[in-house]
């Protein structure tokens, strides 16, 4: 914002706090028409026209023309001058980095492996190295980076971003991120679960957009899940809200990694299932596996149709709780399509309190694997800090 001072009150602090709004909104849906924007916003149309036209001279919005149901209409984005958002995906297996400018247009991207069990401060190392040489790569500097957002396998207390529970995450425990990567490279860093991300993206982005009430469930080598209600992350008291792969399924399972039997991850992670198809198929991945169904492999089938009606059991659970509009399911075991969700879909039907308005929606991810990273960049986007004041003299109607 300007650091000229105003009056309280006065049209020129009126102008100021709408063209903060609208640019707000623009921030946080990536894209908007300004219709969109005068319903989102409560300005009238007039006043949105207006303000847009000054931020676009300003250099602040971009406006192109698009259609919407047949009629044409102007899309406002962030212009992507104003710089770079950054965001990165710990996986538990590899690390995904995306570099984008404000209208969310990725200009960069790598992916790499991590060894199993890696420690934090190495990983944020590796990490900080290879936002560096990507920055590098599109010929820009790490002063142009607004933010950076990091998404990790593990509950997170977004108030510190630190890692909130123990044992799930090894050489993470109790680590804040955003101190650690902050120093590295000397900008703002947001953290949260990688799930809650993947949700976020996929409300905002993804499968759910135009949603209020969505569930994410990411399921591959492990299984997380996000909830967005009333259209935001919801992560209860200490960031553990989601962790559906944490749901006991069966009191008298094996023990899971966090100490508790049965619970859903023990039934439906990818090394669970393959070891279920090691006797018959031998050593096969998660994407072997995965071909392997949508051929018709009627062991393949099996095994991701009992997972499917695992994760059923877990999210009908979760939406007598909630009650979302749309489950949205990411993650490789996704990629098996309807060998997986039929059975999930008819298991959540059996589970679920009978409606009126039907069963919840459950839909694959429209963003797969970078559903994790593109939310890690939509919260880097949202903390950014945009300059909405203009030049001297360029006043306008509110």
């Amino acid at each position: 914002m300007g650091t000229d001072r105003v009056t309280p009150g006065s049209q020129t602090s009126l102008r100021e706090a709408n063209r903060a709004r609208i640019v707000n909104a623009v921030q946080q849906r990536g894209s908007l028409t300004q219709v969109e924007l005068a319903g989102l916003t409560g300005l009238s149309p007039a006043t949105v026209s207006n303000i847009v036209k000054e931020l676009t001279t300003a250099g602040v919005l971009h406006t192109a023309p698009t259609s919407r149901s047949g009629r044409r209409a102007q899309q406002v984005t962030l212009a992507r001058n104003l710089g770079l958002v950054a965001g990165l995906h710990f996986g538990t297996r590899s690390l995904r980095v995306a570099l984008a400018d404000v209208s969310h247009r990725i200009v960069a991207e790598q992916r790499l492996p991590l060894p199993p069990d890696h420690r934090a401060d190495v990983g944020l190392d590796r990490a900080a190295q290879l936002l560096a040489e990507m920055v590098e790569q599109v010929d820009a500097s790490m002063s142009e980076v607004l933010a950076v957002g990091v998404g990790v396998p593990a509950p997170v207390d977004v108030r510190t971003g630190q890692v909130s529970t123990r044992g799930l995450l090894r050489g993470w425990d109790g680590v804040a991120v955003p101190d650690l990567l902050g120093d590295r490279l000397g900008v703002p860093v947001e953290v949260d679960n990688d799930a809650n991300l993947g949700a976020l993206a996929e409300v905002r982005l993804g499968a759910a957009r135009g949603h209020r009430h969505a569930v994410y469930l990411r399921a591959s080598h492990g299984v997380g899940g996000g909830l967005v209600l009333d259209g935001r992350v919801f992560h209860g008291r200490m960031g553990s809200a989601g962790e559906i792969g944490h749901v006991t399924i069966d009191d008298h399972g094996p023990v899971c990694r966090c100490g508790n039997r049965g619970c859903l991850e023990m039934y439906t992670g990818a090394r669970v299932l393959l070891d279920l198809l090691r006797p018959t198929h031998g050593s096969l991945t998660l994407a072997d596996a995965v071909a392997r169904a949508l051929e018709g492999d009627p062991g393949c089938r099996r095994v991701f149709a009992d997972a499917g009606r695992h994760l059923g059991v877990a999210l009908a659970s979760v939406c007598n709780l909630v009650d979302p509009e749309v489950v949205v399911v990411g993650g490789q075991l996704a990629e098996a399509g309807d060998v997986l969700l039929d059975p999930l879909r008819a298991t959540l039907v059996e589970r679920t309190l009978p409606s009126i308005g039907g069963p919840a929606l459950v839909v694959p991810s429209a963003l797969g694997a970078t559903a994790e990273v593109r939310g890690a960049l939509v919260v880097a986007l949202e903390s950014a800090s945009i300059r909405t004041d203009l030049p001297t003299g360029a006043g306008a109607q509110a």
